[in-house]
């Protein structure tokens, strides 16, 4: 990474990110640690698992064929991986961004969007808010750093946001595999006088977009003929704690706490990406 002071965010950037629910941070990864983590991700698709475990169950296979691929907790399987995944200056940037003096790892996604110039398909990721299927933790207090592999546009699917709506509570909005994205548009209960227009982020290779858990977001698809690749860092404050009798009881991150209700997320499955000395 480059120098760390040039990194973080400003307090004008702070300020943007609590107004608008995310924020842009300028290239975090070189172009070695790209190609690497491109390598690696390629591994991990093939089921080379360098430490011998492999990712949460469920993990693409080559027998699902070319579609979206989502692959939780790609950071149990690749070292390389998981030094993205626990970065500190990512934990630095979202410990400011949320106001907290430390930063855990809620889990990780490696993401996948094939190319598909017939403009067909491509894998859309519906409009949805990460904190509907997170509601195991009592509080929103999460934040997603999403880091790019590749340029990313609207021609291959690059994610958008709609500023403010973490302002706007839970919607009836959330579906991940949505692929009618007007459609949910056109069905959202949104609060009077909001504004519904979504945001391009559109990043270079190696800038990392963070958003709240309650931003509304979604993607196209990928129209290019080169894939679009990706890591989901999802990320919570050093308080959050598990709120038992919800949707989000059936969450994975329930069982890897093993705790009752009103234990915080800590320990050896919740990596501390950052502390505040």
């Amino acid at each position: 990474m480059s120098d760390r002071n040039n990194l973080l965010p400003t307090e004008a950037d702070i300020a943007f990110f609590k107004q608008n629910g995310y924020w842009v941070a300028p290239q975090l990864l070189d172009e070695a640690r790209l190609e690497r983590l491109c390598e690696h991700m390629e591994r991990v698709y093939a089921g080379q698992f360098e430490t011998g475990r492999a990712p949460y169950n469920g993990y693409w296979t080559p027998e699902q064929g070319n579609g979206l691929r989502k692959t939780d907790n790609s950071h149990w399987a690749d070292l390389e991986l998981r030094a993205l995944a626990t970065d500190p200056v990512i934990g630095e940037i979202a410990s400011l961004l949320m106001g907290a003096d430390s930063i855990r790892l809620w889990h990780d996604q490696l993401l996948f969007k094939p190319g598909n110039p017939d403009r067909r398909s491509g894998g859309n990721v519906g409009w949805h808010q990460d904190y509907a299927y997170w509601q195991c933790a009592a509080e929103p207090t999460l934040v997603t750093a999403w880091v790019a592999f590749d340029d990313v546009n609207l021609d291959n699917g690059c994610m958008q946001v709609v500023p403010r709506s973490h302002q706007w509570g839970l919607l009836n909005v959330n579906d991940f595999f949505e692929q009618d994205m007007e459609k949910q548009r056109q069905g959202m209960d949104l609060p009077e006088d909001a504004s519904f227009e979504p945001v391009p982020m559109v990043m270079k290779a190696g800038q990392v977009s963070f958003h709240h858990a309650l931003a509304i977001h979604g993607s196209g698809p990928n129209t290019t003929s080169r894939p679009r690749r990706s890591l989901a860092v999802h990320l919570m404050t050093g308080d959050t704690r598990y709120k038992a009798g919800t949707r989000g009881d059936g969450h994975m991150n329930v069982g890897l706490l093993g705790g009752a209700d009103g234990d915080l997320f800590a320990g050896e499955a919740f990596p501390e990406l950052f502390r505040k000395n």
